[in-house]
């Protein structure tokens, strides 16, 4: 595989692991704190996406900063590139919500 291809891969595994990990331990957290785990699995894990993005991407400003020199340079390549990142790492966010999510539906399908 080629490089871009495997960053790509990492992107999103990283972006789809700190939604659902940080979900997964704050589900914990709020069994010890004797909170509803699933609410706080939900909540935790709408408001890290963008969280996770950033993180996956290496922190934000690096990518801003290589699409504007890809602008001001014309290369549109590595704006593609970059973009291609940002969505994959949105896209593993989103996923790991999803599975969250969906770990919420078949808890209320397996109680009726």
């Amino acid at each position: 595989m080629s490089g871009y291809l495997n960053n790509l891969i990492y992107n999103f595994m990283i972006s789809f692991g700190v939604v659902v990990g940080a979900s997964i331990f704050a589900g914990i957290g709020a069994i010890i704190n004797d909170h509803p785990p699933m609410k706080t699995m939900i909540d935790v894990a709408g408001s890290l996406k963008i969280w996770a993005v950033a993180v996956a991407l290496g922190g934000t400003f690096s990518s801003f900063e290589i699409i504007e020199k890809g602008i001001l340079r014309g290369e549109i390549r590595t704006i593609v590139k970059q973009a291609l990142y940002v969505l994959v790492s949105v896209f593993g966010a989103n996923t790991g919500s999803y599975i969250i999510g969906m770990i919420q539906r078949c808890g209320e399908m397996w109680q009726k």
